[in-house]
């Protein structure tokens, strides 16, 4: 009996413990978001990184962003009519917005990616690091990795970025999308048969290979075929493609299925499909 009083109490204590531990918790959690809060209007920085005041937040952007452009740019664009492409317009508003904001960078690697040295640093997504062989085979082969001289030579280029997600479906804008100068297409995003909602023109087919279409036919033979590298499987699935390899769409899975035979046989786990 004494032995059922002492765990009763033991466990009666640890339970406080425990509830004293979580409000002290939360206590602090909270007031480390307020901390963060209240610090999110002096940490904000101009395009060389330096602190600007109170307007903008934690990351760098304004903290109140609506619809009204700065007294330069609203000046600037003033003579523009709604709807007309404004040479410069999201690149100066972006900064605007968001002063750390730059793109020395080109939007497509090309024979010089490698003087890039910031995506140099940084493994996909966010860079190019260990992908230089790779990156290299595949731009010596490759005929286009630039917008065509027609689209090159527009002073000022609209687009437009279509998605795969079925929102457009039954919504007729496919002459409004097709009027843009450039059309963007994502992944799988389709076209034939659906041109009334979607539209007719693909300048662009951005996609990774989890998302692209697998069979060649499907692609416009007009529009520039553009891999967003998430990770260096990616990259070497394009090489593939290039040099008309045996595509592999997935990475060697043989130690994973070698670990998980070891669980199904140790009785870990259950392989119900006995697939693995």
């Amino acid at each position: 009996m004494g032995l059922l009083v002492f765990v009763r109490n033991l466990l009666l204590a640890l339970c406080l413990f425990l509830v004293l531990g979580f409000l002290y918790y939360s206590a602090w959690k909270l007031h480390l978001f307020q901390w963060e809060d209240s610090n999110s209007v002096v940490l904000s920085f101009d395009s060389a990184g330096q602190t600007l005041g109170s307007e903008y937040d934690r990351l760098g952007f304004l903290l109140k962003l609506d619809s009204k452009l700065p007294a330069e740019l609203a000046t600037k664009y003033a003579n523009f009519s709604e709807g007309t492409c404004k040479p410069g317009y999201a690149s100066a508003l972006m900064t605007a917005i968001f002063p750390r904001f730059s793109k020395p960078a080109p939007m497509f690697l090309d024979d010089s990616f490698r003087k890039w040295a910031r995506i140099r640093e940084f493994v996909p997504p966010f860079g190019i690091k260990g992908q230089d062989n790779l990156i290299k085979a595949i731009l010596s082969v490759t005929k286009e990795y630039r917008l065509t001289p027609a689209l090159d030579s527009l002073s000022c280029r609209r687009c437009i970025i279509v998605g795969n997600g079925g929102v457009l479906a039954n919504k007729s804008l496919g002459s409004r999308i097709d009027d843009y100068d450039i059309v963007v297409r994502l992944n799988s995003a389709p076209v034939k048969g659906f041109e009334k909602d979607v539209g007719s023109k693909t300048t662009l087919r951005i996609t990774y290979p989890e998302g692209a279409m697998q069979r060649p036919e499907h692609y416009e033979r007009d529009s520039l075929f553009v891999l967003a590298g998430f990770k260096w499987q990616d990259f070497k699935w394009l090489k593939y493609i290039v040099y008309k390899e045996r595509v592999s769409w997935t990475h060697n899975i043989q130690r994973e299925k070698e670990f998980l035979r070891k669980l199904v046989k140790a009785r870990v786990i259950t392989d119900l499909t006995s697939g693995i």
